[in-house]
């Protein structure tokens, strides 16, 4: 069972439905214990980082998600779900993130002809030795919606990186049971539906 947590963001539904699309066996809940017991959590979501980090304050969520972290329990972010397994980030200063990973998020520059949100496919430069994009084609294109990205403290847990307004930006990262992807797994067609069973089967 993969316990998808629920906190009230944005996207989560279509993450189930990816997942019982390829047949694993997803709960949508806020429920410590559920949370605890699954095989596997994923941490989904689109929104303000924030409201976000406030929302799962306020349902107790932070201390279950760390210490399912710290058991080696294979947990995935996914767009925000990423940004907030990190230590802050500048679209909310002051607030601080979950601080699983090293590393912060930060805004796209303003002197750039593309536009901000970044909305729409962008291909990825994969690390051979991701265990996420097992079986994926370097070049592979996938689905971002996202005006802030991460900069990660730490260049060796970095699965995937992309080129996006004149910055590089850390597309997806991993280390040892904690996996994440800035971009939308769920809405990146096979490719994004291949990394979502990389992870869930």
């Amino acid at each position: 069972m993969i316990a998808i947590i629920d906190y009230d963001a944005g996207n989560i539904r279509s993450v189930e439905k990816a997942l019982d699309f390829i047949g694993a066996e997803p709960v949508l809940t806020r429920d410590e214990d559920v949370i605890r017991s699954a095989d596997k959590i994923i941490l989904p979501g689109v929104g303000a980082f924030g409201d976000a980090m406030r929302r799962l304050n306020e349902y107790k969520l932070t201390n279950v998600i760390k210490d399912v972290i710290a058991q080696g329990k294979p947990f995935m972010g996914i767009c925000l779900g990423l940004q907030l397994l990190f230590e802050e980030s500048e679209e909310t200063p002051g607030v601080k993130g979950l601080g699983i990973l090293p590393g912060r998020i930060v805004r796209f520059p303003d002197n750039t002809s593309d536009k901000i949100p970044q909305i729409g496919w962008n291909s990825l430069k994969i690390n051979p030795d991701s265990r996420l994009f097992k079986g994926i084609t370097d070049g592979s294109y996938v689905y971002f919606v996202h005006s802030f990205y991460l900069k990660a403290g730490d260049e060796s847990i970095v699965a995937a990186t992309t080129e996006y307004a004149g910055v590089t930006v850390h597309a997806a990262v991993e280390r040892d049971n904690v996996f994440a992807c800035q971009f939308h797994p769920e809405k990146s067609s096979d490719v994004g539906l291949a990394i979502l069973r990389n992870f869930a089967l």
